[in-house]
């Protein structure tokens, strides 16, 4: 198989020059106008960065995303899934905030948001997952599948459960509803925490298999003989009551995750763009976000998840840590008074940050799947 190509461009601007238009020429580039985006519905997958974290991407972006698909005849919008936890983005009223508070309304990024799994994260699609190993359908946010072409528009990121966070798991893990979060997420059945539960029945109105009951002090109860899994109970349920089962290992987590991404991508035209700066250890899912560990590296576009998830990878592994962040703390406990810091670049970075995770079991996975090619050749754009 051929490399998939890759486009690339840094973060330098000469005056008169800004980002903005150099991510437009780099989508150019790289081919975005060879789509038929005539009058077609374009899902612009986005993270709209949980409150009080500072690293999410700039509103900027998804603009001139936006910008470009309507020069084109397309229809864009915004999107994103309900997260599992409970925090700020659990619902759609709190999400739409929360994108909100962060800049991105209709107004600063020229189109609509829409949370793709609706209000309480119920309002998904079973897709069937061509060629899944682990799973043989995902549950996926119905706008994303109504949609007829998915942009990815990523920050690329440390994340302490998949290694990385890229177009793999912005696609993947971030058009999951709900239900699909935790298939990811967890092995097991849900439980109910009888100190949250207050006997509101809600839960059981919405189980199609008649898993829930209700003893005599009016709490919830979950027969795993009769349970799914499908965890529409924690959906809908107001006050958190209902939790999901044991965590998968991260290998796992990453091979549901691409899973996932091969249901939302199958069959129809997509891109990706990953941005390469504030690369903060963490998810944008925290409240909070630390230190950069590198400095930034740029911009990147491809028709291919995979070879774009890779392309980031090296480069992030190839520059120097920052120093007094969180990759500079790890790199200076690890070694011993024989050995010397890695302070240039080279080494990898996201084991080193988080070392229970394997970056590599993501691509690996992906790419067995038929979902991109972790082979690419970068293209680079000097102006």
């Amino acid at each position: 198989m051929k490399p998939s190509p890759v486009f690339f461009t840094d973060m330098r601007c000469k005056v008169g020059t800004s980002l903005l238009d150099k991510l437009d020429s780099l989508m150019g580039k790289a081919g975005i106008e060879t789509i038929d985006f005539k009058n077609k519905f374009v899902a612009i997958k986005i993270h709209f960065g949980e409150p009080g974290n500072l690293s999410y991407l700039r509103p900027n972006f998804a603009r001139t995303v936006a910008g470009r698909v309507k020069a084109l005849g397309g229809l864009p919008f915004l999107t994103d899934c309900n997260t599992l936890y409970a925090g700020r983005r659990n619902n759609a009223l709190v999400h739409l905030e929360a994108a909100y508070e962060n800049g991105y309304s209709p107004f600063s990024t020229g189109c609509h948001v829409i949370i793709a799994d609706g209000l309480k994260g119920t309002d998904d699609v079973e897709v069937p997952i061509r060629g899944g190993i682990l799973l043989q359908s995902a549950q996926i946010g119905r706008a994303v599948m109504d949609a007829d072409i998915v942009i990815s528009l990523s920050h690329f990121k440390g994340h302490e459960l998949t290694g990385f966070g890229g177009a793999i798991k912005n696609i993947g893990m971030g058009c999951g509803s709900r239900a699909g979060k935790m298939i990811m997420h967890c092995e097991g059945k849900p439980n109910v925490s009888e100190k949250k539960c207050v006997g509101c029945h809600v839960c059981a109105k919405h189980c199609a298999h008649s898993a829930i009951s209700f003893s005599e002090d009016k709490k919830a109860h979950i027969d795993h003989e009769l349970c799914a899994g499908c965890g529409r109970c924690i959906g809908v349920c107001n006050v958190h009551a209902i939790s999901p089962g044991s965590f998968n290992s991260n290998d796992s987590l990453n091979w549901k995750m691409a899973e996932y991404a091969k249901a939302v991508l199958d069959g129809r035209p997509h891109f990706h763009i990953s941005i390469v700066n504030q690369v903060s250890p963490n998810c944008d899912c925290h409240g909070d976000n630390d230190t950069a560990i590198v400095p930034d590296i740029g911009m990147f576009a491809s028709f291919d998840p995979v070879a774009i998830d890779h392309a980031c990878i090296d480069m992030v592994n190839a520059a120097p840590p920052i120093p007094k962040s969180a990759l500079d703390d790890s790199l200076h406990k690890k070694k011993t008074n024989t050995e010397k810091p890695c302070t240039k670049g080279g080494c990898d970075h996201f084991h080193t940050i988080h070392p229970v995770t394997d970056w590599r079991s993501q691509i690996a996975h992906a790419e067995k799947l038929g979902l991109g090619n972790g082979e690419y050749k970068l293209h680079i754009m000097k102006k």
